[in-house]
């Protein structure tokens, strides 16, 4: 199934899309739900994140080749993670499909796009183990993790570099019945490809990550948990240009970005 978070009007509703129609729901994919007798052309609606997560975790580093990327670009060696780390970042950062990247005025040419796989969990777990961690999760979004080196290399937390307003597109629905670990993830500015990569490659699961976090934390429904990305994350944003993350079964999370005058 594929639910979406859609504003109509002065009124915000889960739906079912189906097509290029979205049947509402009456309750919520998080709690409980019916469909209604209320539908919609996808194309008469706003569409909003997809959930509202009450807690944003993130995978650190999950991917070789990304790693290798940046440790070649930096002039350093070569250290892959021994064990999954996990990050956070700021709800307040979210933004829908549609809506634009800004980029503050002072930020150097160097914002990158990140495009990845979220998990959003269903159901509130506690210490899951790798073989029972994917029971939580009602489906997957995609996720694009704007942010700027230069800030990256001097905000200890990632304060700016990671978390500024709108950046952190996330949408435009969740899938459920998806397998986590084997996706096709790709990267477009202005409709050409310029990255992308199958989850199957990550270096510690998605089930990994779950059960590491449930381990000491209550993962909540509506929580997500973005799970890296992988290749190069160049050409740098610009204004003017569009950002889409793709991935067939859940569509295109599709962003303008828009730079700040001094």
């Amino acid at each position: 199934m594929k639910f979406g978070r859609f504003q109509h009007q002065s009124r915000t509703f889960y739906g079912l899309v189906e097509g290029e129609q979205v049947v509402e729901l009456d309750g919520s994919p998080f709690t409980s739900y019916k469909p209604t007798s209320n539908a919609h052309l996808l194309s008469a609606l706003k569409i909003l994140t997809p959930c509202e997560p009450r807690n944003f975790y993130c995978a650190g580093l999950n991917y070789a080749a990304h790693i290798e990327w940046a440790a070649k670009r930096k002039g350093l060696a070569v250290k892959l993670p021994e064990k999954a780390d996990v990050g956070y970042r700021s709800p307040n950062a979210l933004c829908a499909t549609d809506e634009p990247i800004v980029i503050p005025a002072d930020a150097t040419e160097m914002v990158q796009f990140e495009g990845e796989l979220v998990a959003v969990v269903g159901k509130t777990a506690k210490h899951l183990t790798e073989d029972n961690a994917l029971s939580c999760i009602l489906g997957y979004t995609l996720g694009n993790d704007v942010s700027e080196r230069s800030w990256q290399k001097s905000d200890r937390t990632l304060w700016r570099a990671k978390n500024c307003d709108s950046w952190k597109p996330m949408g435009p629905f969740i899938v459920t019945g998806l397998d986590p670990m084997n996706l096709d993830v790709e990267i477009r500015i202005d409709s050409q490809r310029v990255a992308g990569y199958n989850t199957s490659k990550m270096l510690f699961s998605a089930q990994r990550y779950i059960a590491e976090i449930t381990k000491y934390m209550t993962l909540h429904p509506g929580d997500v948990i973005w799970l890296g990305t992988d290749d190069a994350t160049e050409p740098n944003l610009a204004h003017g240009q569009v950002c889409e993350i793709v991935q067939k079964d859940i569509g295109v999370l599709r962003n303008p970005v828009v730079r700040e005058k001094a």
